[in-house]
């Protein structure tokens, strides 16, 4: 079994959840369990009133409790490396866990980027950490039928 792990930080909007959700099943079929875990909590929502540098510490403050039994660590930042499906696609190959980070509206420290084993950009245009989650998630379908020659891809 394949584990992979999505732990973001963002207030939950009505239907993304539901979105994300839709893909653990059709995932779970080529043994993988997808699990979405929102870090967001009251310390947070107090940093991002403060300012940047306050909040991205937060983030890794809230990220620092998981990130250690992490085995594989992929953040998402704009700076990130730009992938195609089929590089998304061999970034899972050979996993037994996969551990995501979508950090908060200020992003991730560089600190905390450069502790993960890969650094990742969906795309140069701007998402909304909901529509991040959403793309992420199909991207993980997409590239696990990708690994196992299902026809989605096509």
């Amino acid at each position: 079994m394949i584990k992979v792990i999505v732990y973001y930080i963002a207030k939950d909007t009505y239907g993304v959840s539901s979105l994300c959700e839709e893909y653990k099943p059709l995932v779970s079929h080529f043994g993988v369990k997808i699990e979405f875990v929102n870090m967001l909590c009251k310390n947070i929502k107090e940093s991002q009133k403060n300012n940047e540098r306050e909040a991205k510490r937060a983030y890794t403050q809230a990220f620092a409790k998981v990130f250690k039994n992490a085995s594989y660590k992929v953040a998402l930042t704009p700076e990130g490396r730009s992938l195609d499906t089929f590089g998304f696609a061999e970034m899972l190959k050979e996993k037994s866990e996969i551990v995501f980070f979508i950090g908060g509206a200020y992003g991730l420290e560089q600190e905390f980027l450069h502790k993960c084993d890969l650094c990742v950009s969906l795309s140069s245009l701007t998402f909304s950490h909901s529509i991040a989650r959403i793309v992420l998630s199909e991207q993980i379908y997409r590239g696990f039928c990708l690994l196992n020659n299902h026809p989605y891809h096509k």
